[in-house]
């Protein structure tokens, strides 16, 4: 049933999509980034590299320490340069240690030279020739992304820097993409007295991003006049998008600065706009805010935490996998997929099911075509078009080639209109099938249509290189069927769908994540119930006397 799309093994990259507003998420910010990697692909990196520039904190609720749990939280591969090594506590900071920067250029030169950075979030600088130094590194070696929280203000109102030191932070906008302050540190950047209201803190935004050309999310989280609510912004010199989020009552905020920042820079790789990256952030933060209590870590303001979703950055194909274990077993256990891999199924059971398989095949043809043009990039559009027109092949070569073969001498009973290549009736099974992929796809998603097409590929290549390794082909009546998805070509074309898949799945939340595993599931379930019918239907559309097998418990 799998289609058999060549694979390619080259880095996949897709144009850039950053730089102008679109209508779901409106302005996305003057983001001149390099084509987007996609990441999980074969050749590619697994996971965006992301590289935290800032200070540190022993405890673990902020600076360096909280940016790589929230890197990992969201898929990244952390990385660490640091500018100060800080001893605090979520009772306050006790004293702090500037490297000189001579050892903080180091530092840096030691990551660019030898790793490709994806995005670079850029904490506390600390001093004026800290700034100075980074800025004179980022003129050379700038990431496609680069988000700068600048830390100039404590929560008591405090500056953390000189006068030198604020100016050279300013000048590291030229180098930013996305500038992150709290209300008070917009208010520093711009030398303006702090914003009153959120229609005043808009209008710095406003001005800061016309000023220097940059993104700026604008955080209303601590404003007296927003009672339970949290509202936040992109702003750009195109326009706003607010991301509101109801405010979360709790004292364990130690870090959320430093966690957010460095959430949004390591999912703006994987995402096409600052917009969808920040409004993901700002979902996982609230439920890290409400998750920081539980840790029961400091007596004081305690942190968020980070690892709240339990394994949120698993690849979602994974899980999927684990979750038809049951399903996959019953496969191997029925009288058809037996019958196939030993040789003894009954040539009119296999031309039923071949005869099944064409019909189906046409209309997977047209999914297919659906996800090429929900696809988010070209190298997703190409594979699954190239998806689509070998279906169309396979079915021609399955009526002039199988067909032909096992249908002729049982053509009433293969369920082939008596034509043995002829038009066959399609089947419940078959229509149900093909049914649940047309409603997703009319529907659904891209995410939730990648992932009702996967089983297609995924269990046909799994089962065919496992009947391939034990099996006999000499003089085998279904050495070609077995061959064919046991071939290492369509193991690497399922490998290639699961990789979107899972690239899909990072690019979406909890919600859609459920749906896709809802669709990946019952897909599933249909591939179980289409082979089954290989052996309970064989004389469809008249009435067939062999008893239906049971249903694997729990697949419903």
């Amino acid at each position: 049933m799998g289609p058999r799309p060549v694979a390619r093994r080259e880095r996949v990259v897709s144009a850039p999509l950053g730089g102008a507003p679109s209508p779901a998420d409106g302005p996305g910010g003057p983001d001149a980034a390099p084509d987007r990697v996609l990441f999980g692909a074969p050749g590619g990196p697994s996971r965006p590299r992301v590289l935290s520039v800032a200070g540190t904190d022993p405890t673990g609720g902020a600076g360096i320490q909280a940016d790589l749990k929230s890197i990992a939280a969201h898929g990244g591969y952390g990385m660490a340069v640091v500018t100060a090594l800080v001893a605090q506590n979520t009772r306050g900071v006790r004293a702090s240690h500037v490297p000189n920067p001579a050892f903080l250029r180091a530092q840096l030169d030691a990551v660019s030279d030898d790793v490709t950075v994806d995005a670079l979030k850029i904490g506390m600088v600390a001093t004026e020739a800290v700034a100075r130094e980074l800025g004179a590194w980022l003129a050379v070696h700038r990431p496609p992304h680069v988000v700068l929280d600048p830390v100039m203000v404590a929560t008591s109102g405090d500056r953390l820097l000189d006068g030198g030191a604020e100016d050279a932070v300013r000048s590291l906008l030229a180098h930013a993409d996305l500038v992150t302050p709290n209300l008070p540190e917009l208010a520093v950047l711009l030398d303006e007295p702090v914003a009153a209201t959120w229609a005043e803190a808009l209008d710095q935004g406003a001005r800061l991003a016309r000023r220097h050309g940059v993104a700026v999310l604008v955080k209303g989280g601590h404003l007296a006049g927003e009672p339970g609510r949290s509202p936040d912004a992109v702003v750009t010199v195109e326009g706003t998008v607010e991301i509101d989020a109801a405010r979360v009552a709790t004292l364990h905020t130690h870090g959320t600065g430093c966690s957010l920042s460095a959430a949004v820079a390591t999912l703006r790789p994987q995402r096409d706009d600052w917009v969808p990256a920040v409004r993901e952030a700002k979902e996982w933060l609230t439920g890290a805010l409400r998750a920081g209590a539980a840790l029961q870590v400091g007596t004081g303001n305690g942190p968020v935490d980070h690892a709240h979703l339990q394994g949120s950055a698993r690849a979602f194909t994974h899980g999927a996998w684990e979750q038809v274990a049951d399903l996959r077993a019953a496969c191997d256990e029925l009288v058809f997929v037996r019958g196939l891999a030993a040789g003894t199924l009954e040539p009119a059971q296999f031309a039923f099911y071949l005869a099944q398989d064409a019909l189906y095949l046409r209309e997977y043809s047209r999914v297919l075509a659906r996800a090429s043009e929900l696809a988010p990039d070209r190298e997703a559009q190409e594979f699954f078009a190239r998806g689509a027109h070998h279906c169309l092949a396979v079915e021609s070569d399955l009526h002039r080639r199988w067909l032909g073969r096992y249908g002729p001498t049982r053509a009433g009973d293969a369920g082939t209109g008596g034509a043995g290549t002829g038009a066959a009736a399609t089947s419940p099974v078959t229509a149900a099938y093909t049914d649940h992929l047309r409603a997703v796809a009319a529907s659904g998603s891209y995410a939730e249509l990648v992932a009702a097409v996967l089983p297609c590929y995924w269990l046909y290549a799994d089962i065919g290189a496992r009947l391939l390794a034990r099996a006999d082909l000499d003089g085998h009546p279904y050495a070609d069927w077995i061959a064919t998805y046991g071939d290492p070509e369509f193991a690497r074309a399922s490998d290639r769908a699961r990789a979107l898949t899972d690239a899909a799945a990072r690019s979406v939340g909890p919600a859609e994540r459920a749906r896709m595993l809802e669709a990946f599931v019952r897909s599933c379930r249909h591939e179980w119930l289409f082979f089954a019918q290989g052996t309970s239907m064989p004389s469809w559309p008249a009435p067939s006397p062999a008893a239906a097998e049971p249903e694997p418990a729990g697949v419903r």
